[in-house]
């Protein structure tokens, strides 16, 4: 062990000096700019970011994120004192989300929000860093299920929004605003308050500095309140036109963790999915709902618990196209059903606990697979205690159980899956 640590560190010194040099020689040295007078933030700290988390994720594996993360702490170490001015602040600020991104994409919530609360410290910071904070962790607190520490946050994120200066933020000042907006609409979209909601996502498509993850909220939005033209046309201009790639040295499009780009675009698939099956296009929805799994797939890794909501949506899917064509998929069904519950990582049905992570998408795979299980004389007894187990762990707000696997009857309300949180809307 001390002879793999030994080596792992000599590594990672080489490639840090690596970096290093890489960052310094590549191009002549220049601040870069926000939009005011003033630089942003440290370009070769931003370098060395990228290179961090290219290397990271080159092999997906634990030495390549640890590798990627004392990168990431040698430049942080290397960066000024927080208690200095704006300049200084968004290189620490942006070397922290970046920790935290990493952080985040190795499951490690707890150490990411504590990257990311630090951040939220850097008072002197451009706002368009605090705010790519806040907005991560709003999604992070919703996807473990904390919904009021999330509204708590988007509440403080707008409050200090009205209270900060943003002349000095030259014209990101609406596009900074509609983002805060957009997250507590999103939280308020959670939380089932779809009139509160609504307020919220006002002027979302009019900013000039265009954002994926605000337009992703209202898209969604619209889609649970069946304005499904409305929603289509956004998810489709997101899959377009939303960056593939994180950009560090913008303070103002700042975007991590579930809020990342990528994350939007691979949710955007998904919400464009659903809303293909709900429209009742199948063909549409089956091809789309493929790609989205691929996607996810490739991104986080084959058996990933995001694949497994996924596999729920999908399975979802061939229910609802079984009994409009008046056909039958059970088989498909419960192999998609089992396989997203063990990439869940259900816990065993004897478990009393119901404040599960992704606890919703849990309740309505197994709530489903139930359904499949009941039908069959000899394994109904498994289904009924199935769905015993899903009603009680079931705990969203605006819909029941039943009223989501129901959904094919006319009068049912439309469930959203959200991806990037886990979340049913």
């Amino acid at each position: 062990m001390i002879h793999a640590a030994v080596k792992l560190s000599k590594s990672v010194i080489s490639l840090s000096r690596t970096s290093l040099v890489a960052a310094t020689s590549s191009q002549p040295l220049r601040f870069l700019h926000d939009g005011t007078n003033s630089p942003s933030s440290n370009p070769v700290a931003v370098q060395m970011i990228n290179y961090a988390l290219s290397h990271a994720r080159s092999q997906k594996s634990d030495e390549s994120y640890a590798q990627g993360m004392l990168i990431l702490e040698q430049c942080l170490s290397t960066q000024s004192s927080e208690s200095e001015g704006q300049f200084a602040q968004n290189s620490i600020g942006t070397v922290l989300l970046a920790m935290s991104n990493l952080l985040y994409e190795r499951r490690s919530f707890e150490e990411a929000i504590e990257k990311l609360h630090r951040v939220q410290g850097l008072t002197r910071s451009s706002l368009g860093v605090r705010v790519a904070a806040t907005e991560a962790l709003v999604g992070l607190y919703l996807q473990l299920g904390q919904d009021d520490t999330s509204s708590v946050l988007a509440d403080k994120c707008l409050d200090f929004l009205h209270k900060d200066d943003l002349r000095s933020n030259g014209g990101s000042k609406e596009s900074l605003i509609v983002r805060a907006k957009a997250v507590k609409g999103l939280v308020e979209l959670v939380t089932g308050n779809l009139e509160s909601a609504e307020s919220f996502f006002h002027g979302v498509q009019d900013i000039e500095a265009w954002n994926g993850t605000a337009v992703l909220s209202y898209g969604e939005f619209l889609h649970a309140t069946q304005q499904f033209s409305l929603a289509k046309e956004l998810y489709q201009n997101i899959i377009e036109g939303v960056p593939k790639n994180e950009d560090f040295s913008d303070m103002n499009t700042l975007a991590i963790c579930n809020m990342a780009s990528d994350e939007v675009f691979l949710a955007a698939t998904f919400a464009f999915g659903q809303l293909e099956s709900h429209m009742g296009n199948f063909r549409a929805a089956e091809e789309i709902l493929t790609k989205a799994l691929t996607k996810t797939e490739e991104y986080f890794g084959s058996s990933h618990p995001k694949v497994g909501v996924v596999l729920t949506c999908i399975a979802l899917m061939y229910r609802n196209k079984a009994r409009q064509e008046r056909s039958s998929s059970l088989l498909i069904q419960e192999g998609l059903y089992r396989r997203a519950i063990e990439f869940l990582k259900a816990p065993p049905l004897e478990s009393k606990e119901t404040k599960l992570d992704r606890g919703d998408i849990l309740a309505l795979a197994r709530g489903g697979y139930a359904e499949v299980l009941c039908v069959q004389q000899n394994r109904k007894t498994e289904g009924e205690k199935m769905k015993t187990w899903a009603e009680a762990v079931w705990s969203n707000r605006r819909m029941s159980l039943t009223d989501v696997l129901d959904i094919s009857e006319p009068s049912s309300k439309v469930p959203v899956i959200d991806v990037r949180i886990s979340r049913v809307l």
